[in-house]
């Protein structure tokens, strides 16, 4: 039995995203799956070999990937590489800011306490995080408004609406982004219509390069914190991420055409759990 076409309103074929933090686990992972979707996708990072490999991931398509080396904080190049999408696709359909991470510094360890916080890691860490969002929002977004149709989809976490410990820079970041997500939706919807929508996704807790040793020991077992993770998640698990594409998918498509100003939580029902 054949399977039957995607409906329309699913489709993502020949659309214009541009994916920041794209060398990233999560971002990465996502950007390869609109290729596969028909999309024509631009990773922006800072590794170029990463770029280069994305570009040899994706070479069967059906989509297209195209690459830009550039830090989300360097306003000039994120302008540069505006215009050479524009230039080689002639639009930008939709924005994903996915970069972001966390710092040492901005993290209260066991043996610390909130008075031991590093202020200069933690400013290092609003601004990746939350300005690194704001920026290509500004930059990327004017060619949305110019063709009163676009998506903007940000990055939160499960840091942004629960107090975690520890995490006190990355926690009130992500808090910030989801305001400005909120914020952006009302702003462009009321100046410029309902073509232009802005969302975000907020994941649980997955396993990626930068949190494997807080979450797993050496022979994958959880770690006293992981565990404390698994016994809040009704799932049971960490998120895997191709667990992350539905989600985006929906946001980016015209079957959310009336959903704008909303944080979906991506996370095995940690966020609703009261641990009882």
């Amino acid at each position: 039995m054949s399977t039957p076409p995607a409906h329309p309103l699913f489709s993502l074929q020949g659309r214009v995203v541009v994916v920041t933090g794209a060398t990233g686990v999560l971002a990465g992972s996502a950007a390869r799956y609109l290729v596969a979707q028909g999309a024509r996708v631009v990773f922006l990072g800072r590794d170029e070999s990463k770029l280069r490999q994305a570009v040899a991931d994706t070479a069967g398509g059906p989509g297209e990937a195209a690459t830009f080396a550039c830090d989300v904080l360097d306003r000039p190049g994120l302008e540069r590489a505006r215009e050479g999408v524009l230039a080689r696709f002639g639009r930008i359909d939709a924005l994903i800011n996915a970069a972001g991470g966390n710092q040492p510094g901005a993290v209260i360890a066991p043996d610390k306490s909130f008075f031991d916080l590093d202020l200069a890691t933690y400013r290092q860490v609003l601004a990746l995080n939350l300005e690194g969002t704001v920026l290509p929002s500004q930059v990327f977004a004017t060619a949305l408004v110019q063709q009163k149709r676009g998506v903007i989809i940000n990055f939160s976490s499960m840091a942004a609406e629960r107090a975690i410990t520890r995490v006190v820079g990355y926690s009130n970041a992500k808090a910030a982004v989801d305001n400005f997500t909120r914020w952006l939706a009302v702003e462009f919807a009321t100046k410029y219509g309902d073509g232009l929508r802005v969302n975000a996704i907020a994941p649980g807790f997955f396993v990626a390069d930068q949190n494997r040793r807080l979450l797993l020991n050496e022979d994958g077992t959880p770690t006293a914190r992981g565990q404390a993770v698994l016994n809040q998640t009704p799932f049971r698990r960490f998120g895997s991420a191709p667990e992350l594409h539905g989600a985006l998918h929906f946001l980016l498509s015209d079957a959310s055409a009336f959903v704008t100003g909303v944080v979906i939580p991506v996370d095995g029902g940690f966020s609703c759990f009261s641990g009882v």
